[in-house]
């Protein structure tokens, strides 16, 4: 497996393959900035790495978590200093039916006892039950989730005002983890970062 660790872009988190300044951003966030402010994963999402990502996602597989959580923490330390709260990309509640479990939200109990950020699980909803991200493009992945996350009403007071960092497993496009950033800060987050278990990684040109 490759982890990740500096020289990344300052904003996504994505690798460079060459000597880069800490406040360096990459093409993609120079033109198209994300919602959230920074965002870090533990490792590459590639043929190595991607049956322990399935084996959670898709079977359930507990054992390495404890593993994850402090992985996600290390690549994640910056971030996590002064975060109010955890917040796991949730599930529309059909989907978890059929899962039930969230695998982010295993993630991020096992980021919060890393870390010792606490986990606010209910503050944001997942209120349309969108389609599989797989296949899509990056265009298409944002259309997708377009709307498709809200701040509870009655849990706004765990949003506003506050430093958050968004759980998820895959970083693929960073589609999912803006729309929810979108969302929180709607509600009046302060600021919103995402920290997730894995990532995709693209080759980055320098002069593009």
């Amino acid at each position: 497996m490759t982890f990740l660790d500096r020289p990344w872009c300052a904003r996504c988190g994505t690798p460079f393959s060459y000597p880069a300044f800490e406040d360096m951003e990459c093409p993609a966030c120079l033109a198209r900035p994300p919602a959230f402010s920074k965002a870090r994963s533990a490792f590459v999402y590639d043929a190595a790495s991607r049956p322990l990502v399935l084996g959670l996602k898709h079977a359930g597989r507990t054992d390495a978590l404890a593993a994850y959580g402090r992985w996600m923490a290390r690549a994640g330390a910056e971030i996590l200093t002064g975060a109010d709260a955890l917040i796991p990309v949730p599930l529309h509640p059909g989907r978890l039916r059929k899962r039930r479990f969230n695998q982010s939200l295993l993630l991020a109990r096992a980021l919060s006892k890393a870390s010792g950020v606490a986990i606010a699980p209910h503050a944001l909803a997942r209120v349309r039950d969108t389609s599989t991200q797989g296949g899509l493009s990056a265009k298409s992945r944002a259309r997708n989730v377009a709307g498709a996350f809200r701040v509870r009403e009655r849990r706004r007071s765990e949003v506003e005002g506050k430093r958050l960092v968004i759980v998820d497993d895959v970083h693929t496009t960073g589609a999912t983890l803006s729309a929810c950033a979108r969302a929180l800060k709607r509600a009046g987050a302060e600021d919103v970062t995402a920290i997730t278990l894995a990532r995709v990684v693209k080759p980055v040109d320098p002069l593009k």
